[in-house]
């Protein structure tokens, strides 16, 4: 699916924030849906399925909070100069729907992503980018954060990728939980951790308590980009499944300090069955969060999968 879907990022490692851009095929259809009690967003309420629009000229991911939406200008213009919008008698309009995380806890809370680093993520957008890791709206991410920010974790941006048949299907991820990464094998893969221990390895239930960071600090953003040939009603249906995604892989998720939001744009080309194209939505979203905090370095001295 990265063939035909464009990814761009703007990193800043010395301040701890970024952004991403997706930029879909022109015919695209786009439905989101947020189950976090906390997001942030733009343009949120078209990409509701009884709303006109179905198709997205961009989708900006970005770190900066509430401030980093301000980057979904930069984008917006950066699209119009490519002559990429919707088109009206009076010129184009990019649709450019947003979402974003809380980073300003790591690096330097002042720098946020701003209109200057939204077209610097449309101009390094590039087809079959697999840039992972500490990259765009995942460089400012961190997971485990119920215990407080001295036992969090590195997180960051993932990509998983699943095949059946002629269906196919990429998941970004940008993971930024409040909560522990769960691998698929029921274990704790990257969470709340102290002396090289995980802190709810011993007793889960840890986990029950108001987490020890502050409301809204918290979110993890998906991004599912498939082929599947599908209405706007039925990616609305499709984000909710990937947040199914979200739920295997993540203790606790959809906290009321989350502002968990999914996202499904298709290329809307192949037919396959609506609980096949669910299925492979889910496990997409899935290997996505696994591979954010596989391929995290650590930062700020937060530690990392790779250094624990």
């Amino acid at each position: 699916m990265l063939n035909i879907f464009k990814i761009g990022h703007y990193t800043d490692l010395q301040n701890g924030t970024g952004c991403t851009v997706i930029i879909p095929p022109a015919e695209n259809v786009s439905a989101a849906v947020a189950m976090g009690a906390s997001p942030g967003s733009r343009e949120y309420a078209l990409m509701q399925p009884d709303k006109k629009i179905q198709s997205i000229s961009a989708l900006l991911l970005t770190g900066g909070s509430a401030y980093g939406l301000a980057a979904a200008t930069g984008v917006v213009d950066a699209l119009e100069a490519q002559g990429i919008g919707y088109k009206t008698g009076f010129g184009i309009v990019p649709i450019v729907p947003a979402a974003v995380i809380f980073d300003l806890n790591i690096g330097n809370g002042k720098i946020r992503p701003g209109h200057r680093e939204g077209e610097a993520a449309v101009k390094a957008a590039c087809y079959n980018n697999i840039e992972n890791g500490n990259v765009g709206a995942g460089t400012g991410a961190l997971v485990g954060k119920w215990a407080g920010m001295d036992s969090a974790m590195k997180g960051g941006l993932g990509i998983g990728q699943v095949e059946h048949g002629v269906l196919k299907t990429s998941a970004v991820a940008v993971v930024n939980a409040v909560g522990d990464i769960i691998n698929k094998n029921g274990e704790i893969l990257s969470g709340a951790v102290k002396d090289g221990q995980f802190l709810a390895s011993s007793d889960p239930k840890k986990r029950w308590g108001a987490p020890a960071v502050g409301l809204a600090e918290n979110t993890m953003l998906i991004a599912v980009l498939t082929n599947a040939r599908i209405n706007k009603q039925n990616a609305a249906y499709l984000a909710q499944r990937g947040h199914l995604g979200i739920t295997r892989r993540t203790d606790p998720s959809h906290t009321s300090f989350d502002g968990d939001t999914a996202f499904v744009i298709s290329s809307n080309e192949v037919e396959a069955p609506l609980d096949t194209i669910s299925a492979v939505v889910i496990e997409a979203v899935e290997n996505a969060i696994i591979d954010a905090v596989v391929s995290a370095d650590p930062l700020f001295n937060f530690p990392s999968v790779k250094s624990i």
